[in-house]
């Protein structure tokens, strides 16, 4: 595969991702949050099964210990996440939260692994943080509780990705990805049927929402992520990938007229620019301020 069919690959799977954003808006309009949330990842997970029966079939024990681990960190974000979207009226400004999750993920590996970000990591960091405060302004310079909840579950993926990038050396990706979704569906499916009544009928649009979720935004984007970052590399994939809350912003002021007012633009960009630079730019600043203190 050329590099830029893999980028197109890579930037179709942003924008499968953005959709995804409304296509679960839309289902949670009837649909319990729970069973939305544990229904589209255990069917998503019945979908790759044929994919990777047979390494299942071969795997020890002890990896398919972490790899229910992993799941179990992964249902914990994306409850965090489905929790967010249930009650948030803005998921651009959404969108651009769960975003800092790439530079949370260093941050955590600190922690976790005493593996010190790079330089440009604290030049982003402030940068990052000013735009979150951009976007608490229409609030009095406090977070909406929906922000909370987005920001818990951004921390909540970075430490799940900082594990997950540890364990898939020993597993193959897909069937760590179907794991992961199974245990995530199990999980959801259980919370439903222990605090939530399913509605006596459901509308069929709200049914082509729920199927485009697991089709397009679960399934497709997976394989399509998968194929695009194995042709490119990987800081490449992970500067298109921030194309994904761009894309959900347009989406958003598009379907559902979000209201973008001057602040919360500014909050947007300082994010994408912290992203952007963190991926690429930053790097030069980062070792001139370095030669300059050893010189």
């Amino acid at each position: 595969m050329t590099d830029r069919r893999a980028e197109l690959l890579l930037v179709l799977t942003t924008i499968l991702a953005a959709g995804g954003w409304i296509f679960s808006k839309e289902s949670l309009a009837e649909m319990p949050t729970f069973a939305f949330l544990g229904s589209r990842f255990f069917l998503a997970s019945l979908l790759l099964l044929p994919l990777c029966y047979k390494d299942l079939l071969t795997a020890s024990i002890d990896d398919l210990r972490k790899a229910l681990g992993c799941g179990v960190l992964l249902a914990t974000a994306i409850l965090l996440w489905i929790y967010s979207l249930s009650i948030s009226n803005t998921l651009g400004e959404g969108a651009f939260i769960m975003s800092l999750t790439l530079l949370f993920v260093p941050l955590i590996g600190w922690l976790l692994f005493k593996q010190p970000p790079s330089s440009s990591f604290w030049i982003a960091l402030p940068i990052a943080l000013s735009g979150l405060g951009f976007l608490s302004l229409a609030n009095g310079w406090a977070l909406a509780t929906s922000q909370l909840w987005f920001l818990l579950s951004a921390f909540t993926f970075a430490f799940q990705f900082n594990i997950v990038s540890r364990i898939a050396k020993t597993l193959p990706t897909t069937l760590l990805t179907c794991i992961q979704l199974f245990v995530t569906g199990i999980l959801g499916l259980s919370l439903s049927l222990l605090f939530e009544e399913m509605p006596a009928s459901i509308s069929p649009s709200i049914w082509a929402w729920f199927s485009m979720s697991i089709v397009l935004a679960t399934c497709l984007r997976f394989i399509c992520q998968t194929r695009g970052q194995k042709g490119t590399t990987a800081t490449n994939a992970a500067f298109i990938m921030i194309l994904e809350p761009i894309f959900t912003v347009i989406f958003s002021v598009l379907w559902y007229n979000e209201p973008m007012p001057p602040q919360k633009i500014m909050g947007c960009l300082l994010i994408l620019t912290a992203l952007v630079g963190y991926r690429g730019g930053f790097h030069w600043i980062g070792k001139r301020v370095l030669a300059f203190k050893e010189g």
